[in-house]
């Protein structure tokens, strides 16, 4: 199999870092971005030139698009682009300041989108390429205290469907992986707070034991390396595919509802229709 050449956004950590090893225990070469490199100084080591650490804020959109051409221009071609940086924004919606709503958004859809930007031209001039957009069950479904982290994912979902069809005749693919819960610490040293309203703290109590109920085991981040590779290596790679065994039946239960919600205020929806 001739080497691919990945470029991976927040490498530092859970699923980027272990998605960088599954490449490059492949053979294949690796941009690998983080705010600091210093935590891929293990991976240089170990894998050499074949490894091309990156320092980057995704926020910055300058910074991305250089970032990208660096990579093309080492390793000469760009295959697959992996936006995995974000982080979750805990806060009920009154609870959400201004910085804290737009800081969210400005790194799980700005930032996903600027890299994509930068990515594309390469591809479409070399007709192939896949866009891997890092999502979440939280991309289609939402639960409380994380609003601003759901209406994050919800875009990417959004901007990456229309995507999709925009670039398929280029040989482009694009994928969005949904996770579950995993023992990565999105909710933990990697998450931001926002300031609480003691009011909503019944209602916060209830929605953590019922996250916790919704996924009894998270899941093991190294057991998706060789999920993605398939994902990767498919000849018809999905437009989306959960990772972990708790999103099919969120999803299924969340649909269903929203179908009969739909179909109950029909005569409504006809009635607006006019003529």
């Amino acid at each position: 199999m001739t080497a691919k050449t990945w470029f991976i956004t927040g490498t530092s950590k859970g699923f980027g870092r272990e998605w960088a090893i599954a490449a490059l225990e492949r053979g294949d070469r690796v941009a690998a971005t983080a705010r600091n490199t210093d935590t891929l100084k293990d991976l240089v080591e170990q894998y050499g030139d074949a490894i091309l650490p990156i320092e980057l804020d995704v926020n910055d959109r300058a910074a991305d698009f250089a970032a990208v051409e660096l990579a093309h221009k080492t390793f000469g071609s760009l295959d697959i682009v992996i936006n995995n940086a974000g982080y979750g924004q805990f806060g009920m919606i009154e609870e959400l300041s201004e910085e804290d709503a737009r800081a969210q958004i400005e790194t799980n859809v700005f930032g996903a989108l600027w890299v994509t930007q930068a990515a594309l031209p390469f591809m479409r001039e070399q007709g192939s390429g896949h866009i891997v957009q890092v999502s979440s069950i939280g991309g289609i479904s939402a639960f409380p205290n994380v609003g601003a982290y759901h209406a994050s994912k919800w875009a990417l979902e959004g901007f990456s469907q229309a995507l999709a069809q925009e670039v398929e005749d280029f040989g482009i693919h694009v994928t969005l992986i949904e996770p579950g819960g995993f023992s990565t610490d999105w909710s933990g040293p990697s998450a931001k707070k926002s300031t609480d309203i003691a009011a909503y703290d019944p209602i916060r109590d209830k929605a953590a034991k019922l996250r916790s109920a919704r996924q009894a085991t998270p899941g093991d981040p190294s057991a998706t390396r060789s999920a993605l590779l398939k994902v990767i290596d498919a000849e018809k790679p999905p437009l989306r595919v959960f990772f972990g065994d708790a999103p099919l039946q969120i999803a299924t239960k969340d649909y269903e509802s929203r179908l009969a919600n739909w179909r109950e205020w029909q005569p409504v929806a006809v009635e607006a229709h006019g003529g």
